[in-house]
């Protein structure tokens, strides 16, 4: 089980009042929404390893220079994302947790949690979970594997699981074809502008006449013109720079240097002593004492 660390912490901020503050009055509603968040995983789902996966770089530069307006919306100023006060210092502190307990917590220079995400998927030798809220990562299912995405959209008490029928029944496109048919219709959230013109369901329908991308672009740069919704062609010849470089950017990693690391699910703290710190100095025995009652009956 793979776990969009990042995704999963910005939901418990925005799902959980900040009024949830530790002793000294600092909010930590985020911390204890994940880890709640985590306690229900293991507990519903049963891994026998577990990876929190954590975003070294949330805008890489070789994504930056292929689009510039990659996440452009969501900087703060220089190379910093805009993200609430409240958050920032419980982003520390959920790393300090994870690591107390002993949950595996992956990062990759250069890299998003996406990125760690798809690399590790590449390298999984049996099923794959991954937990997220992200769309991007539908890309990833794969029914052979299988590797399947668990959705967050109605909570994590209620998660959507996407395989590559929910994928072709939600967009009408081949199940394993989404990274294609989003590089077509672009994705505001992320400064993805997509070919102009081309929306939701002229996509679906070019990824589905062709079958990928790639055979779309062969057919345009042959002069083919079978196949294209009517002004589709035109549009997409006119976005060739886009499309030259955008695949490379929405398609997650399958090759970040990530370290050697026992992922394991694990059935008792890492570091007895350093939780029992953290859960004194931020008020958070109750939601860790679910999490390691979880993890003692994995």
């Amino acid at each position: 089980m793979l776990l969009d660390t990042p995704s999963l912490y910005f939901r418990a901020f925005y799902g959980i009042p900040e009024s949830i503050t530790a002793p000294d009055g600092s909010p930590v509603n985020a911390v204890r929404g994940l880890i709640d968040m985590i306690a229900t995983l293991v507990r519903h789902h049963s891994p026998t390893e577990l990876v929190a996966t954590m975003d070294a770089d949330w805008r890489p530069a070789f994504r930056v220079a292929a689009i510039p307006t990659y996440k452009a919306h969501r900087v703060a100023h220089g190379d910093v994302e805009e993200v609430p006060a409240a958050l920032v210092p419980q982003i520390a502190v959920i790393e300090q947790v994870l690591d107390a307990v002993g949950i595996a917590r992956l990062e990759a220079p250069g890299y998003e949690a996406d990125d760690v995400i798809g690399t590790l998927t590449h390298r999984a030798g049996g099923a794959v979970d991954i937990v997220t809220g992200d769309r991007d990562l539908f890309q990833l299912v794969d029914d052979a594997r299988p590797v399947r995405v668990l959705y967050t959209v109605r909570g994590i008490r209620n998660l959507q699981t996407v395989d590559e029928a929910f994928v072709a029944d939600k967009y009408g496109i081949p199940g394993r074809t989404y990274a294609d048919f989003a590089t077509l219709r672009g994705d505001p959230s992320d400064g993805l502008p997509g070919v102009a013109g081309v929306g939701e369901k002229t996509a679906a329908a070019l990824i589905t006449r062709f079958g990928s991308l790639g055979a779309l672009l062969e057919a345009l740069e042959a002069g083919a013109t079978d196949g294209f919704p009517a002004g589709s062609r035109t549009k997409l010849a006119a976005a060739r720079d886009y499309l030259r470089v955008a695949p490379a950017v929405v398609a997650v990693a399958s090759d970040a240097p990530l370290p050697e690391t026992d992922l394991t699910l694990p059935q008792k703290p890492r570091d007895p002593d350093s939780l029992v710190r953290l859960a004194d100095q931020y008020g958070l025995d109750t939601p860790l004492n679910r999490l390691l009652e979880a993890l003692g009956k994995a």
